[in-house]
């Protein structure tokens, strides 16, 4: 059975848009499945995520209003055969992120401030991170079937976060902090083998991505109660270790003209933390040790469990214009409870994917997928390794879309 053709053609079909709404900050799912075109290639594509993500206050069992914002991220690759035996290639994409925005209309739970539990009446709790990989890939194949590739990744990480609300103890203390994490690039490697049989449409891949340090430039800002006093102290640097992540592909022929497909991905969020200069310091003043019983402090984000993702499905060529393909997903997430900066804890996804190529050498591909988010019990920083929940997040919903175009040279 020879399917040397559908084994591009379909690879490529699938749904431009991988982890999208995964565990912890992980969002592109980081593939490096163009390099594995043959030839000379080019894409470029843009993914859109449309969250649903409501809860109910602990306290009275008040609605909290959604508070996932809506967020695109675009993605580029470029592909060189250079010789018979080695291959040189680009990979931009933005791999972790965050984007929400509690509303400032919940339900007030303090009458005499005004305050709920994630807003002060005025102003409430958003975060935003972002990041950018270019990933350089230099690969040697010995023969058609092997191909051995390793190179450095660029990386950048910026963040904005505001917490408001008695979530986080009110404006007397945590409820009323900010702090602005300015760019900051550093860079790390991954590497990783492939191995493939082209007249049965097989192919497989193991990539490990190595963990990549940050050290950036933060201001941070009490506005007002306990912990003002640390507005004089000058801004230092906030330490960010972004995780480390192993990526496993298949694909193989099950038949003429269609292919079974499949990816796992580990990464390694049980050893990720955040936790700025002046946020440390007030997390182990001696009223807030009193409190919480921390007297090392907290952090402003953690996990505790690594999160493990998987997805799977078929793509069949109808004609030598369109392919699609159906796809199933699952996230273990990143434990539960959860932050309440990211109140979800893992999903369940199908994908619908459908790739028209009105010539031999590029396509234009699109998809959609539906995703049922994990029902997730949030906590603060002060909460966190104990059952201490201020939350719950249940039956909540996401709806991804995405458009890619590929070329080949």
């Amino acid at each position: 059975m020879k399917l040397k053709t559908l084994s591009t053609a379909m690879i490529l079909a699938t749904v431009p848009m991988t982890g999208v709404f995964a565990a912890a900050l992980d969002r592109s799912g980081q593939s490096i499945s163009a390099f594995l075109q043959p030839g000379n290639y080019f894409e470029a594509g843009i993914s859109v995520l449309d969250p649903n993500v409501s809860g109910k206050a602990n306290a009275n069992n008040s609605n909290l209003s959604d508070m996932g914002d809506d967020y695109y991220f675009p993605s580029a690759a470029l592909k060189l055969q250079l010789t018979d035996n080695f291959s040189f290639g680009l990979i931009y994409d933005q791999p972790f992120g965050a984007d929400a925005t509690y509303s400032t209309t919940d339900q007030v739970l303090n009458p005499l401030t005004g305050e709920g539990l994630f807003h002060n009446g005025s102003e409430s709790t958003k975060v935003e991170v972002k990041t950018q990989n270019i990933s350089m890939l230099f690969g040697f194949q010995p023969n058609k079937n092997l191909n051995f590739y390793a190179g450095p990744v660029y990386q950048t990480v910026e963040g904005d976060v505001q917490l408001r609300g008695l979530a986080y103890g009110g404006n007397a203390t945590f409820g009323s902090y900010n702090a602005k994490m300015k760019e900051d690039g550093s860079v790390g490697w991954l590497a990783g083998f492939a191995y493939q049989i082209p007249d049965i449409a097989l192919k497989a891949s193991l990539t490990y991505r190595s963990e990549i340090d940050h050290d950036a430039k933060t201001t941070e800002t009490f506005n007002t109660g306990l912990f003002a006093g640390l507005n004089l102290q000058p801004n230092s640097s906030t330490s960010i270790t972004t995780p480390q992540s192993i990526n496993l592909d298949f694909q193989t022929g099950i038949m003429a003209d269609t292919v079974a497909f499949a990816n796992v991905r580990w990464v390694e969020w049980s050893n990720f933390s955040i936790r700025p200069p002046k946020f440390g310091t007030a997390s182990v003043q001696a009223p807030v040790v009193a409190s919480t019983g921390k007297p090392n402090g907290f952090d402003l984000v953690a996990y505790t469990d690594d999160q493990i993702s998987a997805t799977v499905g078929v793509g069949r060529k109808v004609n030598d214009q369109w392919a699609g393909n159906v796809s199933v997903g699952y996230d273990t997430g990143a434990g539960n409870p959860v932050s309440t900066l990211g109140p979800t804890e893992g999903y369940w996804n199908v994908g619908l994917g459908l790739q028209f190529s009105p010539a031999p050498n590029y396509f234009i591909a699109g998809g959609v997928k539906y995703f049922w988010l994990g029902d997730a019990k949030a906590q603060s920083g002060a909460q966190f390794n104990t059952p201490a929940t201020v939350a719950k997040f249940e039956d909540n919903n996401a709806l991804a879309y995405g458009l890619k175009i590929g070329y080949r040279f």
